[in-house]
């Protein structure tokens, strides 16, 4: 297991949200640790990149999608067995094209109910955006 000092690796995570409150999930491929479990799409932010450019870059190259705005939300560092990660979570409603597998991954609209498994560090945020959901709607 990695000592929580490791450097965190920083990582740019979307949340799309549609009308209704669903958001887009991509399910991680074999051959990658947690394969088979659903996370937010994102990437690891590159050196001399902000993290909303790499935001941007990381949904075009898996999904084709284009992030106009988002909102950055919080951030989370968690250590996994595998990396020590810094998740900066951006929620975006402003966004052009309709998400295509490009790297091979499954992805879905859900809404927060029965997502499972989901990638550990995400797992407390779920509760933060159904908070989120339910102040934006009144229900």
């Amino acid at each position: 297991m990695l000592e929580a000092k490791a450097k965190p690796v920083d990582v740019a995570v979307g949340i799309l949200t549609r009308e209704n409150g669903d958001v887009l999930l991509g399910q991680r491929p074999a051959g990658k640790p947690y394969a088979g479990y659903w996370e937010f799409p994102g990437g690891k932010v590159e050196p001399g990149e902000d993290v909303f450019s790499a935001l941007q870059r990381e949904f075009v190259e898996e999904l084709g999608v284009t992030i106009v705005s988002a909102e950055p939300w919080c951030c989370v560092e968690h250590v996994y067995e595998h990396a020590h990660v810094r998740l900066y979570f951006y929620i975006s409603r402003d966004w052009r094209g309709e998400p295509q597998s490009l790297e091979g991954q499954a992805f879905a609209w859900q809404g927060l109910v029965d997502v499972t498994p989901l990638l550990p560090a995400t797992i407390p945020l779920l509760e933060w955006l159904d908070q989120l959901r339910y102040a934006r709607t009144g229900s």
